[in-house]
């Protein structure tokens, strides 16, 4: 393939050339890309657009990027203050309850185990041992477990022990009694 022949020869030659000559494809697709970057030509306009097109690039990318970094800190920024005019309004909530005098009453009886006058108060002591505390503690599981007994047999089982079960003995009455 000839740089210099014609158009209408060079499209209908090559092909035949190509084809019939074995290890001249790569060669042929090597010409046929140098003949496509050999057609491309700047001129001085092109090459000062691309000039200030890499100049603007270099100017505004770090001015995007601190853009970027901006909005983002505005994002969280926002999201901050939310959650303080949430924590403002629960604790503007908090204020309320302590305005109203049954709740302090509540309060006092439960913190400071307050007593109203005639009342009796019992403090329930916990006296299990560290052990019994633990496994009292530990968590319930979420699993649904499921029992292999016959309800059914169960039920008339307990039915049968009730219905079975002896008569509870009689009681005296006192010496004391006047009978009529």
């Amino acid at each position: 393939m000839r740089p210099d022949a014609p158009p209408a020869s060079r499209g209908s030659g090559s092909r035949s050339t190509s084809a019939s000559r074995p290890g001249s494809g790569p060669r042929a697709a090597s010409e046929a890309r140098a003949g496509w970057l050999s057609g491309i030509r700047f001129s001085g306009f092109s090459i000062i657009m691309m000039g200030v097109l890499v100049l603007a690039v270099v100017v505004l990318a770090p001015t995007i990027a601190a853009f970027a970094q901006q909005r983002q800190q505005i994002a969280e920024l926002r999201a901050a203050v939310s959650a303080q005019e949430e924590e403002v309004q629960r604790l503007r909530d908090e204020r309320e309850r302590w305005n109203d005098e049954t709740f302090i009453m509540t309060q006092a009886r439960e913190r400071l185990y307050y007593v109203m006058p005639g009342e009796v108060s019992y403090l329930v002591i916990d006296d299990r041992s560290e052990a019994a505390k633990a496994d009292a503690a530990a968590e319930v599981s979420a699993d649904v477990t499921e029992s292999k007994g016959d309800w059914m047999r169960t039920l008339l089982d307990s039915v049968m022990i009730a219905g079975l079960a002896p008569a509870p003995a009689p009681t005296t009455a006192p010496a004391t009694e006047v009978a009529q």
